[in-house]
């Protein structure tokens, strides 16, 4: 006894695929930038320092006078001499007064003579010329203001945006074969 047979036979479904890739292309611009710094402003003020110096005592005491000085020095040194050798005189007359009466007239006038020629002893000591402190000094200070006035800088900045360039990608298939199936049933 035979029994049926049942026979299947199939047959595959055949695709092609064809596959374009996708294309993209990124570029990014550099931004676009200005930048400016302007210069600080710098001021300065200053006075000048004031120095003084007087050595006009100085100059005296080492003889250096102007002329018209000199002059008065000298009219004021010869009316005092005037003065003194007019009181020396009086002096001496009265002295010769005084003492001719009594008889000593003669010893009086040698006296008179010995006081007025006799060796005169000068007074010697140390003298500094020009004397301490006959040059006089006086110092101003100056001053200097210094003013600063910063400046921020200008920055204008922008943001280019990226160039973005994009394929997508495509797929088509076709069927190269189709399927099919056959079913037999053999007895």
């Amino acid at each position: 006894m035979r029994l049926p047979q049942i026979q299947i036979q199939t047959t595959d479904a055949k695709i092609e695929l064809e596959i374009s890739k996708p294309q993209q292309h990124i570029e990014q611009p550099r931004a676009t930038q200005f930048i400016e710094q302007p210069a600080a402003i710098l001021e300065i003020h200053t006075t000048k320092g004031v120095l003084q110096i007087d050595s006009s005592q100085a100059r005296r005491d080492i003889g250096m006078i102007s002329p018209l000085e000199s002059s008065a020095n000298y009219a004021e040194e010869g009316k005092q001499g005037a003065l003194d050798g007019m009181a020396r005189r009086a002096s001496e007359g009265r002295q010769l007064m005084e003492n001719a009466g009594k008889g000593q007239g003669r010893a009086t006038i040698q006296n008179i003579a010995k006081q007025n020629h006799g060796p005169h002893r000068v007074p010697f000591n140390i003298k500094f010329v020009p004397s301490v402190g006959s040059v006089k000094i006086d110092y101003t200070p100056g001053t200097t203001d210094i003013n600063i006035e910063k400046r921020d800088p200008i920055i204008d900045a922008k943001v280019n945006k990226p160039i973005h360039d994009y394929t997508p990608g495509k797929v088509t298939s076709t069927m190269v074969q189709r399927p099919d199936i056959n079913i037999d049933v053999n007895i």
